[in-house]
């Protein structure tokens, strides 16, 4: 079985303990005003640690909900999204995924997002290729943004910071074929990179809301940048994803 082939069958395996915890019922707490925590983000989060760890047992991790839990100087370090899309997920909305990223010396070398609603799983390894349910994927060929369909997120203190996106959202708008908010970073990616949506950006991320998305963008022959058209690091804080042609189109209209 491949790297990928592994993380992906881990990754599965936690979409069930989603469903079931749909199913059976969860807790919900609240890390700020509107930023959601549920007993099922912790237990996600601690089945793929374990799994993780027997599978590859040389690298550190870095997730959501527990932070850095071995040397983070590694050379190898998995970051971990448990459940990105909180908030639909509380309300019962479907759109929401399970994202892991297996980076060496500081490069994303594998990533899987998985859907555990719709079974779509996501997944690139770098110079491979990306695929979505085993089948190769491509980004859009989409070369005016005023035709593109594109995507976006807000963050948690939308009520306080002034990088709330709401004038970029308003120029996006406006320079485009139209503008989701959908809610989850890490499937928002995965959707340009199958096409079906031709960009997305979004302020204020973290690395393992985009570290396995923005790998298979790349992969799946997109261009992934920071705000300021920079190559994007796990460091980054900002990230703009496109089919590549209307990538330089995206940065000027958000940057005003």
């Amino acid at each position: 079985m491949s790297l990928l082939d592994k993380i992906a069958t881990i990754v599965a395996s936690a979409g069930d303990i989603l469903l079931e915890k749909m199913e059976a019922g969860f807790s919900i707490c609240k890390k700020g005003q509107i930023d959601l925590v549920t007993d099922a983000d912790h237990a996600v989060e601690r089945f793929l640690i374990s799994e993780l760890k027997q599978a590859f047992p040389a690298a550190s991790f870095c997730a959501e909900e527990q932070g850095w839990l071995e040397d983070n100087e590694s050379d190898a370090v998995w970051f971990i999204d448990p459940l990105d899309g909180t908030t639909n997920f509380a309300h019962g909305f479907p759109y929401f995924s399970i994202s892991v990223a297996l980076a060496k010396n500081g490069q994303t070398v594998a990533g899987v997002v998985y859907n555990p609603v719709s079974k779509e799983l996501f997944a690139a390894e770098r110079g491979k290729g990306a695929r979505r349910n085993g089948h190769p994927i491509k980004v859009s060929q989409n070369a005016d943004l005023q035709d593109s369909l594109l995507v976006t997120g807000f963050p948690y203190n939308i009520k306080t910071s002034a990088e709330n996106n709401f004038d970029q959202f308003s120029r996006a708008t406006k320079a485009s074929q139209g503008v989701r908010r959908t809610g989850s970073a890490a499937l928002d990616l995965c959707n340009v990179a199958c096409g079906r949506f031709d960009g997305y950006w979004e302020q204020l991320v973290n690395v393992w809301d985009i570290a396995a998305g923005a790998l298979i963008v790349e992969e799946a022959g997109g261009t992934v940048t920071d705000y300021h058209g920079s190559a994007l690091l796990h460091s980054s804080k900002s990230v703009i994803a496109t089919n590549g042609l209307i990538h330089g189109q995206l940065l000027d209209v958000l940057q005003g």
